[in-house]
């Protein structure tokens, strides 16, 4: 008989999830399914709220990346009532946003991905952890933890409050920037992009070439891309159009408010993610051999959809990687590398729009009126497009929401590289803890977060009740 291995919970990522494996009488891989059960339905309750609330409503989707959210509600809702912020309101906005992407990509490279390729993926899971990292390596975690607390300071300096803000309003950006404030952030940032370009150079040194074998197998897929790019073409996690990369290279953009003519929402049975994919393929598939419709975003994604990187520290790192690796690339743990080049590009960006003049203007609102509207904002967030969308009432009142965020876009391709990494590593009924754990890697190279992940389309909880006597024995199963 075949046998059912779980993987509960996933580990080193947010939100929480597992992985079934299901093999056959041979002890091969014959399915994997990545379940994500847990539901916050904020397309839900966010209904009948006022639509200048939601900026502030939503950054509780999730306190790892509430700035996302955040500004991509924010403009939303410029979007509603047909407002163009002024240029400081919207350069603070980009600034807060390249440091929380500092933060953020620091967190996960360091504190979540990093145990593996520092401690080793069949480590024991006793110390294949941050604690591990910072037992064989004090004086890197004490940096790692200094330049985290670092963008968690000029968040709040900027905006008065680093984790769930409420400072991009309607229209702009409630608090402008003082010249004292910025002359307090220009040191921490130049410190905070000094730590940058050492993290890009020492895991090109030390870290990538020891697991380049895992990094060209383990969770190779073939996909498509999507990112935001400038007018140019030029890389962008602010704003911009939106390029979908079909898997052979070939793009197209389009602004995010046509963003249901190129993309569809799939749903299982088994998952509170939906499954976005591209229309134009004519359907949905996530074969192995033959996949249908299935894009990724994130930090693989932008690096492929650009042409070319703003920052000069950032575009030569991306000069570098696509020698080395082509475009687009396929490589699946090949996200870290591209999320250190992203890394240092918002390092760069926030030292440049610290000098920008417009950035202590104090003209940083515009003043917004209620109408009957529908409004759709994007960014880009650490864990790939972000999508907001609002229907207003003519008091301004909210009719209807619809959310894709960046793991929903991933769900298909993450669930295709766990099934590839599964299929490759376990063979004839064998595994340990360390082929386990780089099941899990596949997983972890998109950082997903499971929480922001997960939403509900038909307002129905699907639930399955299985009842068990004292001895184990299943006695009878429900399911609604």
């Amino acid at each position: 008989m075949g046998k059912e291995i779980t993987i509960a919970p996933i580990t080193r990522l947010e939100g929480h999830g597992k992985v079934t494996i299901q093999l056959d009488d041979a002890g091969n891989v014959a399915d994997t399914r990545v379940n994500v059960v847990e539901l916050r339905g904020f397309e839900k309750f966010c209904i009948g709220r006022p639509v200048e609330e939601l900026p502030r409503i939503v950054t509780s989707i999730c306190g790892v990346c509430p700035w996302s959210h955040h500004l991509a509600s924010a403009k939303a809702n410029d979007a509603v009532f047909g407002v163009e912020p002024p240029a400081a309101g919207a350069k603070l906005s980009e600034l807060c946003n390249s440091i929380a992407y500092t933060e953020e990509h620091i967190l996960h490279f360091y504190f979540l991905a990093g145990p593996d390729f520092v401690m080793g993926p069949d480590a024991d899971y006793s110390v294949r952890n941050v604690i591990g990292i910072a037992g064989a390596n004090a004086d890197l975690a004490k940096k790692v933890v200094r330049n985290r607390h670092i963008g968690a300071k000029m968040l709040n300096i900027v905006s008065g409050k680093a984790i769930h803000p409420v400072t991009a309003v309607p229209g702009g950006f409630s608090k402008p920037l003082t010249s004292a404030d910025k002359d307090k952030l220009m040191p921490m940032a130049e410190e905070l992009l000094e730590f940058c370009k050492f993290s890009i150079q020492n895991a090109k040194d030390n870290i990538f070439p020891k697991y380049m074998d895992a990094i060209k197998t383990v969770g190779v897929i073939n996909t498509g891309f999507l990112g935001t790019v400038k007018d140019d073409g030029s890389f962008d996690v602010y704003d911009g159009k939106l390029r979908m990369m079909t898997p052979d290279g070939e793009t197209v953009d389009f602004p995010v408010s046509d963003y249901k003519e190129y993309i569809a929402e799939h749903v299982e049975p088994w998952s509170y993610l939906k499954f976005p994919y591209d229309k134009r393929a004519g359907g949905f598939s996530m074969d192995l051999d033959n996949p249908k419709g299935i894009y990724r975003t994130n930090t693989l994604a932008r690096i492929n959809v650009c042409d070319k990187m703003p920052t000069e520290l950032a575009q030569a790192e991306l000069e570098e990687f696509r020698k080395a690796f082509g475009r687009p690339v396929q490589t699946t743990l090949l996200y870290h590398y591209a999320r250190l080049i992203e890394l240092l590009y918002n390092a760069e960006n926030v030292i440049r729009l610290l000098n920008d003049p417009d950035i202590t203007s104090k003209e940083t609102r515009a003043k917004v009126e209620p109408r009957a509207a529908n409004g759709i904002g994007s960014t880009e967030a650490p864990r790939g497009t972000l999508i907001h969308e609002y229907d207003t009432d003519d008091k301004g009142m909210v009719t209807d929401v619809n959310l894709i965020v960046g793991t929903t876009h991933n769900n298909a391709p993450i669930n295709m590289s766990v099934k590839q990494a599964a299929t490759a590593l376990i063979k004839d009924g064998k595994y340990d803890q360390g082929i386990l754990n780089t099941v899990e890697m596949a997983i972890r190279a998109y950082d997903p977060c499971l929480s922001c992940a997960t939403h509900n389309l038909d307002g129905t909880i699907p639930i399955k009740l299985d009842i068990y006597n004292h001895r184990g024995k299943l006695l009878d199963s429900y399911k609604n």
